[in-house]
């Protein structure tokens, strides 16, 4: 079954700007929660995960870029980027990043 969000993570008011995205559990530093974004070609889709993230310039996570050239069906080159943290995170805590995607 499709899940937009791992089960640790929800999407509430953010102090930051909008909607975040924030912890329903503590999360260990070096946590993998999974696909913020997809280029392929020129196209860079976002995903619910990367939809809802914040900018910080104190962030707490970061995207990490991974190369493939097969990955389910897509059978053609193609980068993603995951979103890990960089620290250990408390229950209730937003997850931010810096922004390398779009301007600010």
């Amino acid at each position: 079954m499709y899940k937009p969000l791992p089960d640790s993570l929800t999407i509430k008011t953010s102090k930051v700007n909008g909607l975040g995205l924030f912890t329903k559990e503590g999360i260990a530093q070096g946590m993998n929660l999974g696909t913020t974004h997809i280029k392929i070609g020129e196209h860079l889709l976002r995903t619910p995960l990367g939809g809802f993230i914040n900018h910080a310039n104190d962030h707490n996570c970061v995207k990490v870029e991974l190369k493939s050239t097969s990955k389910g069906d897509l059978h053609y080159p193609h980068k993603h980027w995951n979103l890990v943290t960089v620290r250990d995170i408390k229950a209730d805590e937003e997850l931010t990043v810096r922004y390398t995607f779009y301007k600010i």
